[in-house]
C-alpha cells in the first residue's frame, strides 16, 4: 500500500473551499493508503489544543476517522501550528512526531522534516522561530487566554506577510550548506520537506553520493501530495479549488 505525504495545506476559516478539499483528500486517497504523513502547517494556525473554530474540529474528526479505519497518520509541527499537542493528538488520532525525523520506507532511512530549519539565510524568521519553539515561551503563551492568542496569531500572520513581502524570495529558501549538512547528519540520500511552497524534485550529489531532495507543494490554489509505493515517488497534485 502507498504512503502519502502532505504540507502547508494552511487550512483556514477564511478558505472553505481548501478544507473540503483536504477532507475529500482524507476519504478518497488517503483513506486507500496505509499511512499519511503531515509534514507541518496543517492548519493557518493553531492556537493551542482548546481550539474551538469548527472548520478545524471537522478536520480533527475526519482525521480520526482516518486512523479508526486503520490508516496511520503522522504530524510534523509546522511554523503555523507548532503548538499542536497531546490534546490534538486526542482528538485527530494523529501521532505528532519530532522534526526533523527518520523514517524508514522499504528498509530507505528518509529524513522527514517541515523545511524551516534549511532557510537558515533567512535570519530575521530564524530568530523568531528560535523563540517560539522553546518551551517556556509556549507555556506563556497558552497561558493567555484564547482570544489573546487568537488575536496574537492574526498579528503575527500579518508580519508574516509584511516580511515575505519585503524579503528577496531566494532568501526565504533552503540555504545549499544547510541541506548538505542535513545529509551528512542524517545519514540519508533523501530528504522530504515542505515550508518552502516550491514544490519539485531536486538531485544532487554530496561527498560523492547521489541524494534526493523531494519538496511538497502548499494547499493555497491547488491541493497536491506526495506519493510513495514499492520505491516509487510521485508529486501529484488535485483538481484546482
Amino acid at each position: 500500500m502507498a504512503r502519502l505525504f502532505v504540507s502547508d495545506v494552511h487550512l483556514d476559516a477564511a478558505a472553505p473551499q481548501a478544507t473540503e478539499q483536504f477532507l475529500s483528500f482524507l476519504r478518497e486517497q488517503a483513506a486507500a493508503a496505509e499511512a499519511l504523513y503531515i509534514l507541518g502547517d496543517l492548519f493557518e494556525a493553531w492556537v493551542g489544543d482548546d481550539d474551538e473554530e469548527p472548520g478545524n474540529e471537522r478536520v480533527c474528526r475526519a482525521l480520526r476517522e482516518l486512523t479508526s479505519g486503520g490508516v496511520a497518520c503522522f504530524a510534523l509541527h509546522g511554523n503555523r501550528d507548532f503548538l499542536l499537542g497531546a490534546g490534538f493528538c486526542a482528538r485527530s488520532g494523529c501521532r505528532v512526531l519530532s522534526d526533523p525525523v527518520i523514517t524508514q520506507l522499504d528498509g530507505e532511512r528518509v529524513l522527514l522534516t517541515h523545511g524551516d530549519a534549511l532557510c537558515t539565510d533567512d535570519h530575521p524568521y530564524q530568530e523568531l522561530r528560535s523563540m517560539v519553539r522553546d518551551r517556556t515561551w509556549q507555556q506563556r503563551f497558552l497561558a493567555l487566554p484564547r482570544a489573546h492568542r487568537e488575536q496574537l496569531a492574526d498579528e503575527a500572520r500579518q508580519g508574516s506577510r509584511r516580511h515575505i513581502a519585503r524579503t528577496v524570495p531566494d532568501i526565504m529558501d533552503v540555504n545549499g550548506a544547510a541541506v548538505a549538512a542535513a545529509f551528512r547528519a542524517a545519514r540519508v540520500q533523501r530528504i522530504v520537506h515542505g515550508h518552502t511552497h516550491r514544490p519539485g524534485v531536486h538531485r544532487l550529489e554530496i561527498d560523492g553520493t547521489a541524494r534526493e531532495r523531494i519538496v511538497l507543494g502548499a494547499w493555497y490554489e491547488q491541493g497536491s501530495y506526495l506519493r510513495y509505493e514499492r520505491g516509487r515517488y510521485q508529486l501529484c497534485t488535485l483538481p484546482r479549488h
